[in-house]
């Protein structure tokens, strides 16, 4: 029964994990019709393709048994990651911007051949599976914590325009699922990084049903006080210059999450 119930908790995760994943579709969407990368960065992809690379290596039969359902999701989402990677290569703005993508997935199969390389040649068993999970939760906390700027922000704006609730619920339910799944199947190394991506999805729900009515009450607010000549004028413009501001730290924030 118990393995009944950690393969469905597994299937919910490869299916959560694979919407995750898909996301950043309409932000590719927008650099292949513009056929240029803009302003955004290339970072959090290959973070990303990073993560799913190694939980990819660490799920296979001769690292961890037991853990398939952990590779063919990591897997899928390397292949994702890997596409967008190639994309931002194909269409970067600038060649400094192709160089340094380059660069980063560069050191990204550098680092996951290590691993790999060292983890089959000179480990066994046990001591395969430790580095091995080791490497991939390091990874995963770090990809998990990232939307912490994102938080930040919402508890300094008081306002959730730019942490969208769908995201968020995704992020706790995929973070909950696989940590369900670490937990039957008494592996620390699929439950705590999945636990701690959990908690900071649970905390981003818990800040939209703090802040979600906010943004409205600011914008009644805002419009009420539109009775004022050139002062108000250079008031609104202020404000528009000070949210155009915040669009673009948001913007700047967001791009170093990769919520999957």
């Amino acid at each position: 029964m118990e393995d009944v119930v950690k393969f469905i908790f597994g299937i919910a995760g490869n299916v959560i994990a694979l919407f995750l994943f898909l996301s950043p579709v309409p932000t590719f969407w927008r650099i292949i019709r513009r056929r240029s990368t803009e302003d955004f960065s290339g970072v959090p992809y290959n973070m990303t393709l990073l993560n799913c690379l190694l939980s990819a290596w660490y799920g296979l039969p001769f690292v961890s048994p037991n853990n398939m359902l952990v590779s063919t999701i990591n897997g899928a989402g390397a292949a994702i990651e890997a596409v967008y990677v190639v994309i931002f290569l194909v269409f970067a703005s600038s060649r400094r911007t192709r160089l340094r993508m380059l660069g980063l997935a560069s050191a990204v199969a550098a680092v996951f051949a290590a691993v790999a390389l060292v983890s089959m040649l000179a480990l066994h068993t046990e001591k395969r599976k430790l580095l091995c999970g080791i490497a991939a939760t390091v990874c995963s906390i770090c990809m998990y914590g990232s939307p912490l700027s994102i938080m930040r922000l919402v508890v300094k704006t008081k306002s959730v325009e730019y942490m969208p609730f769908l995201l968020s619920l995704a992020v706790f339910l995929c973070g909950t699922s696989w940590f369900v799944y670490g937990l039957l199947g008494r592996d620390p190394f699929v439950a705590i990084p999945n636990g701690c991506g959990s908690f900071l999805g649970a905390v981003q729900l818990i800040l939209y049903a703090i802040y979600r009515n906010s943004g409205a009450s600011k914008q009644a607010g805002a419009g009420k006080q539109h009775d004022g000549g050139d002062d108000d004028d250079v008031e609104m413009a202020s404000d528009v210059k000070g949210s155009n501001k915040v669009a673009h730290d948001v913007e700047h924030a967001g791009r170093e999450d990769l919520v999957v």
